[in-house]
């Protein structure tokens, strides 16, 4: 008798022991999956990320002198990688931004554009929602793209980005 009562206490810890582990298997696996998707702002300030580049000066080939960024390899891990961001809008455009627009680590009046700070500091960002000038800081999220390449824009440019609130 007392070993059909261990028998069915050792049957009922086992088959608790198999659940418990499915669903530890379970658990693991989604959280696997959920890595990739992951936001780049395990800093508070990823500003500090972006500061790690420096600059080459080159003759282009028109014979014009240009600065060419030069990433650092730690920031060369956030290329396409989704990140946040908080900063100033410096519009663009008179009315506004439709679409695109420059966010400043730094308020409006001390910005790059105002020869108060590096290039290091501002990003374009890429966004299809409306955006409206403020001089209250926002906070964005979107992918990070790195630009050595294209004059014409940015060396930062935030795509796909949008409004966030956590951060």
């Amino acid at each position: 008798m007392k070993f059909k009562r261990l028998n069915q206490f050792f049957s009922s810890a086992i088959r608790t022991l198999l659940l418990y582990l499915s669903l530890m298997k379970k658990l693991f696996l989604l959280f696997c999956l959920l890595i990739p998707t992951t936001t780049y702002s395990q800093t508070d300030n990823f500003w500090q990320i972006l500061a790690e580049v420096s600059f080459k000066t080159e003759q282009d080939k028109g014979g014009y002198t240009i600065e060419r960024p030069q990433f650092s390899k730690h920031l060369k891990t956030f290329q396409g990688k989704k990140i946040k961001l908080k900063g100033y809008i410096i519009p663009l455009e008179e009315s506004g931004g439709k679409g695109k627009f420059m966010l400043s680590s730094l308020p409006f009046n001390v910005c790059y554009f105002c020869g108060a700070a590096g290039p290091e500091t501002v990003v374009e960002v890429e966004t299809t929602e409306n955006v409206k000038f403020t001089t209250k800081q926002i906070a964005m999220e979107g992918t990070l793209h790195l630009n050595d390449k294209d004059p014409d824009h940015h060396i930062y440019i935030l795509k796909s980005a949008h409004f966030t609130t956590k951060l």
